[in-house]
């Protein structure tokens, strides 16, 4: 592994956006992809497009990336496939997490890419998986790796990361709420880096269509129900987007619901969605767990949409006072009138000064940084052992 000189000061931008930033030399980035669903747009959900988002803004501040994903991902990207197919199509999750297959298929896809990786001469590594075995491997191979924790810790993956600790391995949650779901006294490997949003993408629209949207993977813990009965209950037209992930839901809790004025729109992506969430007077975010973030509720500020959500996970943390939170359908329909009062402009200004793409990306440069000089002392520390 080499050992770049890496400075992470940038140059401002009024609107947050990325700009390539001076530095003694740009890094060689791998970043691991899970391998549930292609990076590709419309994407299935937050991980996704974090990913997306993440290569783009690395590639457009002058770093030389690879993308290790399933083939059927983007072809725009910097891609290199270690799966011809993204597993979801062929060993769908809900009925072969935990089985043999599905380790295999894993095991061999991400065995394929750290391959490539150890005869790519990669300065750090963007682990945006939550394979436990990659952290060993890591470890192993004394390769400086940043991790994102994109989830609450649960067993596997919670142990993987305590069991690896080592200097030139760092991990990054997406907020302080997230933080305190892992560690009651954090490492000092790990840091807070909030996702980014492309505010040339999610751009502003000053005025709403009266309208509120509902927008994500439908699915329970999503909650797609509460926010259909919570725009019942105001009396106010709502607009349901996203892939149906679980049918039973879609068809026992969320259909009954929809009638002329609540309609389901389908799974839109690209441009589509960008115009349903920009058009909005307002979003309704219903998280029925603690969301490590909630991507589409600052994406939807971006386009000066204020949220009334559920106060669940860091969702306090992403609105501010940008939104109006609410603990059920009841008091969700109460805060949809005090989201809509919100001005689109203060929503648009969260996001450029906190959530922009260069902010994260900065953020990911620091941990970088500190992860390649973990590597570096480890390896001198090991050279100054054998020549002892």
């Amino acid at each position: 592994m080499t050992f770049p000189d890496f400075d992470s000061s940038t140059t401002t931008t009024d609107d947050g956006s990325v700009e390539p930033a001076d530095r003694h030399a740009p890094l060689r980035i791998a970043v691991i992809a899970h391998l549930r669903h292609p990076i590709a747009m419309p994407f299935m959900g937050g991980m996704e497009a974090h990913c997306h988002q993440l290569v783009t803004a690395l590639v457009a501040r002058g770093h030389d990336v690879t993308l290790f994903a399933s083939g059927d991902s983007d072809p725009a990207l910097p891609l290199h496939p270690i799966a011809e197919r993204h597993y979801e199509a062929a060993l769908p999750w809900a009925q072969w997490h935990g089985t043999p297959q599905l380790t295999a298929f894993q095991d061999a896809a991400f065995g394929r890419a750290w391959e490539a990786i150890g005869a790519g001469a990669y300065d750090i590594v963007h682990n945006n998986t939550m394979h436990p075995t990659l952290h060993v491997l890591a470890k192993r191979d004394r390769t400086a790796m940043v991790t994102s924790l994109h989830v609450p810790p649960f067993a596997g993956l919670a142990n993987a990361v305590a069991d690896t600790s080592a200097d030139w391995l760092r991990q990054t949650v997406t907020s302080h709420a997230h933080l305190a779901t892992w560690w009651t006294t954090p490492p000092a490997t790990v840091s807070v880096v909030h996702n980014g949003i492309d505010t040339a993408r999610w751009r502003f629209r000053a005025v709403g269509d009266g309208r509120a949207i509902w927008a994500g993977r439908i699915t329970p813990n999503k909650g797609t129900a509460v926010a259909l009965e919570a725009a019942i209950l105001a009396g106010v037209e709502l607009d349901v987007v996203g892939p149906i992930d679980c049918m039973d839901y879609f068809t026992d809790r969320v259909a009954p619901l929809l009638d002329h004025a609540r309609v389901y729109r389908g799974h839109l992506g690209g441009d589509a969605l960008v115009e349903a969430i920009g058009t909005a007077s307002v979003l309704l975010s219903t998280p029925m767990w603690d969301e490590p973030f909630g991507l589409i509720a600052a994406e939807a500020l971006a386009c000066g949409v204020p949220v009334a959500a559920l106060d669940r996970g860091a969702m306090r943390e992403v609105v501010g006072d940008c939104g109006a939170l609410a603990t059920d359908a009841a008091s969700l329909a109460q805060a949809i009138d005090r989201a809509a009062a919100i001005p689109r402009a203060a929503c648009r200004d969260r996001v450029t000064r906190l959530f922009s793409l260069k902010a994260m990306a900065e953020g990911y440069e620091r941990a970088y940084a500190a992860a390649i000089a973990g590597a570096r002392a480890s390896s001198c520390a090991s050279t100054t052992e054998v020549l002892a």
